[in-house]
Parts: structure tokens; sequence; C-alpha cells
């Protein structure tokens, strides 16, 4: 039994019904064409958010409303990687992310790549159940031995992976009452950064910039602070929007999000301070999450209680005063921003490291210190604040068998193919237990 459908899950999934063993997958959210709608939606309208059918929950994960970036920095002596781009490509990806050094898939062409995935799944044999939320478990002599639903429904299983993403909240806090072990961990806040893609263009590939061949350019940055604390990049997304991405009622969370083709009007990207346990405030093993719904919470009430993000431009941020109207650069997150002073949202060590960054930024990408850039808050899920501790070599849980902790929500990835390719262990791992 497989919990959650994002990469992790899906690919656990495939691998594991391919050797025959006909997976159960449960998915407390929609399938990726009725929850696009349903994200679709909100974002026009801004006030039918839906807390079990959002940019977090669904089939396809977090991932699937983002610039499908398929690169990270794991090591991969086993491989699996090029695998998982050929599974990609087999299931309607395009195939230069076969070949490309930096590939993306975007989110209009993702969509259609995790369902190819789920309908291979269940024609071997496997089942996909969506709105289906995994309420509490069954513990028994040291066991997990079934999940229960959030209608009651009690499925047994073993043995069951929780693939459950990084904003899964609600099951963080059950799986700790039932005993899970938790540690906290280190993760980033900030804000969605917005430049005319135009200019970054200029700032990268200069003389060249608008060459067809090119495309829309990326950029990646990081700068150590005498804050002591550094400032860095996070999921950029070239030619892409920002998007409202909470999982919860009243709270506003940002993300940014880009198609195959790249071609909106804006540059977007996370701009990003790591915290800490040292931050929190409390020694509570999810003290991380409070922390991040308190500045959840404070960006929702700063933007009208509304759903509305609270937004600044750049130049206004650094001289320390509000922003009153919008520049040069039309702000792209619906359902609409708030001028205001970020100052009220942050963290004050967040603000201080992002200020004394912009400068640093500037001098290896001239034009980043724009005016006129426009800063939306909050950017707070750039990774889980937790991890579950799991045996090494089995990748069980370390005090309870039957269950496998995987993927961002474990703490063990950090983006789509991590994630992917942890499913893949956890899948490879059971197999070898059998």
């Amino acid at each position: 039994m497989i919990v959650g459908t994002g990469p992790c899950g899906l690919f656990a999934g495939l691998l594991l019904a391919r050797a025959g063993l006909k997976p159960i997958l449960l998915e407390r959210g929609k399938a990726a064409g009725d929850r696009a709608r349903d994200v679709t939606g909100f974002w026009r309208r801004g006030w039918d958010f839906n807390p079990e059918s959002n940019v977090q929950y669904g089939e396809g994960g977090a991932g699937t409303f983002s610039d499908g970036k398929l690169y990270t920095q794991i090591r991969d002596r086993e491989h699996r990687i090029p695998w998982l781009l050929r599974e990609m490509v087999a299931a309607g990806a395009p195939e230069d992310i076969l070949i490309k050094a930096r590939p993306h898939i975007g989110t209009d062409r993702l969509i259609k790549v995790v369902r190819h995935v789920r309908e291979e799944i269940i024609s071997l044999g496997g089942e996909v159940r969506f709105s289906s939320r995994v309420s509490d478990v069954v513990v028994e002599k040291g066991a997990m031995r079934a999940v229960v639903l959030a209608d009651g429904a009690v499925i047994e299983g073993s043995p069951i992976v929780f693939a459950i993403g990084h904003s899964s909240r609600d099951t963080f806090s059950m799986l700790h009452a039932r005993g899970i072990p938790f540690d906290p961990k280190p993760f980033s806040v900030g804000v969605r950064i917005e430049h005319p893609q135009k200019l970054v263009d200029k700032m990268l590939f200069g003389k060249w910039a608008g060459h067809d061949r090119l495309g829309s350019a990326p950029y990646k940055f990081v700068a150590h602070c005498d804050t002591e604390r550094s400032a860095y990049s996070f999921c950029m997304c070239p030619g892409g929007l920002v998007v409202a991405a909470t999982s919860e009622p009243g709270m506003v969370v940002t993300n940014g999000m880009s198609s195959y083709a790249r071609a909106e009007a804006n540059a977007n990207a996370g701009f990003m301070v790591e915290v800490g346990p040292q931050d929190y405030g409390q020694a509570h093993p999810l003290a991380g999450i409070e922390f991040q719904r308190q500045i959840e919470r404070r960006a929702y009430e700063v933007g009208g209680s509304n759903y509305h993000a609270p937004a600044q431009l750049l130049g206004d941020f650094l001289a320390g005063r509000a922003s009153t109207s919008q520049g040069t650069v039309k702000p792209s997150y619906e359902p609409g921003v708030v001028w205001t002073d970020l100052r009220e949202v942050l963290p004050e060590s967040v603000i201080a490291t992002l200020k004394e960054a912009v400068p640093r930024i500037n001098k290896s990408l001239p034009g980043f210190d724009l005016e006129d850039a426009v800063l939306t808050a909050a950017e707070t899920r750039s990774s889980a604040p937790v991890r579950i501790p799991r045996d090494p070599a089995t990748y069980e849980c370390v005090s309870l068998k039957n269950f496998y902790p995987a993927g961002e929500g474990a703490g063990y990835a950090g983006g789509i193919i991590s994630a992917a390719a942890d499913g893949m262990r956890i899948a490879e791992a059971i197999l070898r237990a059998r």
C-alpha cells in the first residue's frame, strides 16, 4: 500500500506493479485533470479554495504545479535517473529531456505524464483511489498493520509506504501522535521575486538575448551574508507565473510555475533564506510546521484575508518603506496582491539577509536590483521541516516494522527527480525483502 501519488508514490507504485505486487495507491486529493480545474478556479476567483484539492494535494504532488524541473544534485550511483527520464518520455514527456543538461517538462505536459503512469499501474492490476485521505493508522506489536481513511474505512496492508509530500501537516501530526519518531530539520523561507524575462535574458545571454534557440534564460545564485545566513534562488521559473500554493484555509503560500514553452512575460524564483530549529521558538519535533504557519497566517492577514498576497517593490524593500502601487513589472500572482511592507510578514533575520544579498547577487546578475522587481510573500514550502528516521539498510522506519517513510515528506528528497528516485529505492527494498 502506498499513501500519496506524487513522483515518489507513483514511481514506487509503477516498479511494484511491474513486479506483480498489485499495489494500492491512496491519494487524498483528486486525479490530475479534476485537480487542475479546482486549482485554476481558485486562482481566478480567489474564494473557492479546496483544502483537499490544491497545489499541494492531488495526483502528481506539489511538483505538478511547478516548472517540472527534472534535474537534481543527488548522487545517482545506481543510475536511476536515466531510467526515470526514459519512463517519462514513454509516458508523454518531450524527448529532449534525455539530452538537455537542465531538462524540464512544464505543468501542461506533466499532468499528462502522471496520468499515463497511473493508467499503467492500473493496467498491471494495481489500484489508485482518489479522495482517500488517511486519517489514522493501526499499529500492533511493533508493526504498522493498516490505515484508516477519513470515511472510517480500514484498509489492511503490508508493507505500507508513506510518500505524503512536504505539506501533509495533519498526517505528520497523526503519525507523531501514534508514536512515530520525527526529527526537526532546516528548511527555507522567503519570497518570490519577479523580473521581466527580457531583462533576465539580457543578464544571462547578453547580445544573444532573444535568440529562438536559447529560449527563456534561467538563473541560479547563492549569496553568503554577514548575517551568518545565506540567500539563494529556489525553483527558478523562466517565463513563468507566481501561483497561490496554500494547502490550509486562512493562509497564503506562494510558489512558481512554468509551462513547457516558458513564454510568460516574467521570470520568477524563490528568494530564500535557510532557517532551522534555533528559529522555531520551541523544541517540539513539529515546531517547524508551526513556524511555517505563523508566517503564512500573517501573509493572509496582511494580504486582506481573501487569499491575496502581500507584495513589495524591490526598491521600496531595500529602502525600508511600504509600497503603495505597481511599477513597471506587473505581478503575476492570482487572485491578486496587496502592496505593503514585507517586514509585517517575514522574520527580521530573513529580511536582513535578503536585503544584504541583493547587491551581492547584482554583481553576477547585473540588473537583478531592478527597483520595480516584485517581491511576493510568503514562500515557505521549500522542503519538509521534519525527517522521519529510517534504517539505512532496509529503509523501514527505525522504530516500526512494515512502515516505509519516503520522499520529500519523510525528509529524503527535494524535487521531482529526487522524490521519484527515492520511490524507486523504497520499491527495490520491498522487493528484496520478499
